[in-house]
């Protein structure tokens, strides 16, 4: 209420004081003369500006000083009485109604068990000394949207009605005031309901009697087996139904949909269009040939699938596959997303968009949420928004909330982004409806994630053979005794007389029938399942074995190179690099012009240019992948003048591929799950993510373990993403030395992922081109070096770009038949040591052998090498790392203790260890002096 309405008031009671409302008129009857205005009390609401100067600020109409109407200074100061007075009262209401907006969420009736929540002092008008003679008097109402003005009951009925029936919001954290005033105008315009035709509450009828149905038809035709049920939260199958109907209306063609186990084959059924014979196939079983030592439960499997939408318009779905890690398929949906949005040139990131499903105690509990949010609004891995839809069951597995977690709701940790978080009742559908519809045209219209905390329950344990009552035996008690959410909102149409009992129960005897007739077929003995791997921009593309995969040309000719190069070193006229960059930039013209040999980084840098300039794609993301850790790579040049970035390789050719090279946020998982959601839409663009230290890949161990090994054995999914991982043992201690060669080894069969660990710049060119122009496509986890980037001796000539190709095993470069007393076999940086060291020693009786691809790596590559030395010569492995680590075991395993039954194999190593290195620099050379000593003895 600003002080103009009640100064307008009280004119209108001076002329004429029936012409006020009857509780006006006794205010200002009982107002006595007091102190001008100028010096009352001042409570402004803190969601706009407080007056500092008294009632003007407000734009309050001064009221005249005129002894024509009889209005003396004792009625001005009577006047200024009750104006204060009154503003008082409006501070307090005002207060009130932002504490309705803040706190009214801690009152909603969210809970469908009915669960007590704490007293909110804050919403009793009491609080504000305000009591009832005050319900009934009006105020000024123009913060609330649709009334000028309202009576203080008025005002509560709209507050409790939008804030505290089965809607709870929290968005007053959000600074944006134009975001707020928006969702205000939203909510409190329609008292935060929808108003649904007949056709939706139908269509929520049916998605409710298709999700109840489909957990009653499994429990009963498959007894005891697991299926993660999603009896308590059924209006998850109409809320998204929901979703998928107004993205559609929005113009979104595509929706990536993430979720774990918990009702997934209902989605899978009942939204994404999976053919129920299939999912009732996977629970029989019956072909355990198809799937041996390969596959996954039933309940982790992804389906793509178009939905047409009621408007008639096609929206494409794809549910990844997921493994049990539940929150960590997250990165993969954005990084899925983003893909398809820049295949699709949907540079306004609004033609596709993302749904990921949580459950609460994953939410709360799993890091990996926090890293994904913090990837929303950050340019290189922008989606546009993701609907985050939690089906809050109240429970994790037997943990209840209280041990769970140390926040009021499991969605806390969203509050760190600029965005509203809906807290609804899952009985109630229509509150669904109109929180879901909200939250997609939210996402249209600012582009931002939106979180809704679907509060249901479970109606069984953990999985269906699971005995909860073990643990929460008062809950269970409580949940065994209530009725479904199918027959809480038919009663509730069927009073409305919208829907008749024939209608409803029509519509469960059809979706028996569907559920029978597809068992039926999915036990028939020809059944014959149709899969569709490798179809869409797949194409073309293969995995499997490496066995007759053919080699391609990786070269490119001298002019090129040289072109190439000569762009690569210029920057434009008004653009002032650093003086130690302008020195860099002509030392790579001249590597051009064939007068100096390459180094690694820009090795690296021709390969980009080279694949952009045929039209490659090419995406490198990781913490400060722009210069490079060890200031190598210097692909983003910044003007020490004014700041400007300059990328030259984003200038190789008007019809170039496009190319992002971009730093990171400090995260591992969340970044390296992006990029191979990126990778698996994308499978002929180069894909890289760069770890700022090799060793800090174990922040992100579940991406490594569960999708990108072992996708394509589970779930037929295949990826061509690059890691590149620092690795060297150089006396910088034990967590700046090691990128765990050993555990990708370890992971390592059937040909599922490429390991190389290259030793020249050249190599390392051919590697990343290779990775592009073979059609298999297969993880690439890359070594790359850190001492080596300036080694005068890692150096490769222009010749080996313009003629070579990847070599796998590259053999002593000694004149060849000098005799050979030993064999040194190594990978990595290691062997320029031994190198040195022989010729320091005088040894040139032995041999040097560098292993470049540890992985796949099979006789047709050693045999060559290794034959050029008698039978009985020694194979000694050498390497930096643990006897424990490192690919020493995986060489052993793979090669025997007799190479091919004529070489005895033994190993140099530093002693096995927990830790696999010193953190002493003096201990790190003496370690090395010794492994050398036992190398050349």
């Amino acid at each position: 209420m600003s002080v103009a309405f009640v100064e307008g008031l009280y004119a209108d009671f001076l002329r004429d004081p029936s012409s006020v409302p009857e509780d006006w008129r006794l205010y200002f009857a009982q107002s006595p003369p007091t102190e001008p205005f100028s010096k009352s009390p001042q409570l402004g609401p803190s969601f706009k500006p407080r007056s500092l100067f008294g009632a003007q600020s407000f734009g309050a109409r001064p009221v005249k000083h005129e002894g024509t109407n009889g209005y003396s200074a004792a009625n001005g100061a009577r006047t200024n009485k009750a104006v204060s007075d009154a503003h008082v009262l409006q501070d307090r209401v005002d207060a009130l109604v932002r504490a309705y907006r803040v706190r009214g969420h801690m009152i909603a009736q969210i809970d469908p068990l009915g669960l007590p929540r704490a007293h909110q002092p804050e919403l009793d008008p009491a609080f504000y000394d305000l009591g009832p003679e005050d319900l009934d008097r009006t105020f000024s109402s123009r913060t609330i949207f649709g009334a000028e003005s309202l009576t203080l009951r008025e005002m509560l009925h709209r507050l409790s009605s939008t804030y505290c029936r089965s809607i709870g919001v929290q968005f007053m954290h959000i600074d944006d005031l134009p975001v707020k005033n928006w969702l205000q105008e939203r909510m409190e315009g329609t008292l935060n309901r929808v108003k649904l035709s007949r056709e939706e509450q139908l269509r929520i009828l049916a998605k409710l009697t298709d999700a109840v149905i489909f957990e009653e038809f499994i429990q009963k035709k498959f007894l005891g087996a697991k299926s993660f049920s999603l009896e308590g939260s059924e209006s998850l199958i109409p809320l998204l139904s929901f979703a998928i109907e107004r993205a559609a209306l929005h113009g979104v063609n595509e929706v990536v949909l993430g979720m774990a186990h918990r009702g997934r084959l209902n989605v899978l059924a009942n939204i994404m269009g999976k053919s129920p014979r299939n999912i009732f196939r996977e629970f029989e079983d019956v072909d355990p040939e198809l799937f041996f030592g390969s596959g996954d439960v039933k309940y982790h499997l992804g389906h793509s699938s178009d939905y047409i939408a009621a408007s008639g318009r096609r929206v494409h779905l794809s549910l990844c596959f997921n493994p049990s890690h539940l929150e960590y398929v997250n990165p993969v949906v954005l990084g899925r997303c983003r893909a398809k949005q820049d295949r699709a040139g949907d540079t306004s990131r609004s033609r596709k968009c993302s749904i990921i499903i949580h459950g609460d105690a994953a939410f709360a509990g799993e890091g990996i949420v926090q890293e994904t949010l913090n990837l929303s609004q950050l340019e290189a891995y922008r989606t546009g928004g993701t609907i985050h839809v939690i089906v809050n069951n109240q429970i994790g597995f037997t943990t209840p909330p209280s041990e769970a977690r140390s926040t009021t709701y499991a969605t806390d940790v969203a509050k760190m982004l600029q965005i509203p978080i809906f807290h609804v009742n899952g009985e109630d559908p229509e509150a669904v409806a109109q929180v879901v519809l909200l939250a997609m045209d939210f996402r249209r219209t600012f582009s931002r994630d939106v979180v809704i905390d679907m509060y249901g329950y479970r109606r069984h344990g953990h999985n269906e053979s699971d005995e909860p009552a073990f643990t929460q035996p008062l809950l269970y008690e409580h949940i065994t005794r209530r009725k479904g959410v199918r027959d809480g909102y038919l009663e509730h149409l069927l009073s409305l007389g919208e829907v008749t009992r024939e209608e409803a129960d029509q519509i469960a005897v059809e979706r028996r029938a569907h559920l029978e007739a597809e068992l039926s077929e999915a036990r028939r003995p020809d059944y014959v399942r149709v899969h569709d791997w490798l179809g869409g921009v797949w194409q073309g593309y293969q995995g499997g074995p490496e066995d007759n995969i053919p080699e391609v040309p990786t070269n490119i000719d001298r002019e090129t190179i040289s072109s190439l190069m000569e762009t690569l070193s210029k920057v434009p006229a008004d653009f002032h690099p650093h003086k130690k960059i302008q020195r860099l930039l002509g030392q790579r013209a001249e590597m051009g012009r064939g007068e100096r040999p390459f180094d690694w980084g820009t090795a690296e840098v021709l390969a980009f240019a080279s694949l952009v300039k045929e039209k490659t794609r090419v995406r490198l993301t990781g913490q400060d992948v722009g210069r490079g850790t060890f200031s190598q790579r210097h692909a983003i040049l910044h003007d020490v003048e004014n700041g400007r970035q300059y990328m030259a390789l984003s200038n190789i050719a008007p019809d170039q591929g496009p190319i992002l090279i971009q730093n990171s946020p400090l995260s591992e998982a969340g970044v390296l799950g992006f990029e191979y959601g990126y990778s698996l839409d994308w499978p002929d663009a180069l894909v890289l993510w760069e770890a700022q230290f090799g060793d800090f890949m174990n922040a992100a161990q579940v991406i490594i373990d569960q999708f990108i090994t072992s996708a394509e054995d589970k779930w037929k999914r295949l990826s061509g993403l690059v890691l590149l991982l620092p690795h060297g043992f150089e006396g910088q201690g034990p967590e700046h030395s090691s990128a765990r060669i050993e555990r990708f080894l370890m992971l390592a069969a059937e040909d599922n992922i490429q390991v190389a660990q290259p030793t020249t710049p050249a190599n390392y060119f051919h590697l990343l081109r290779r990775q592009v122009h073979r059609k298999w496509r297969k993880p690439l986890i890359v070594f790359t070096p850190k001492s080596l980037l300036r080694l005068p001796e890692a150096t490769s000539p222009i010749s080996e770009f313009e003629n070579g190709s990847f070599q796998r095993v590259i053999p002593d470069d000694r004149a060849k038949g000098t005799p050979t007393t030993k064999v040194l076999m190594c990978s990595g940086k290691i062997y320029y040591e031994l190198v040195r060291q022989r010729a320091e020693r005088g040894r040139d009786d032995l041999a040097i052998v560098r292993v470049e691809q540890l992985y796949p790596l099979g006789e047709k590559e050693l045999r060559p090498v290794l034959e050029a030395y008698a039978p009985g010569t020694p194979v000694v492995w050498v390497q930096d790392e643990p006897e424990n680590m490192g690919p020493w075991r995986f060489i052993r395993n793979l090669l025997s203790d007799n190479v091919f039954g004529a070489y005895p194999l033994s190993v140099v190593s530093r002693p096995a260890s927990a830790s696999p290195a010193t953190g002493s620099a003096r201990s790190h050379k003496l370690e090395e002096q010794r492994l050398h000593d036992s190398a050349f003895a």
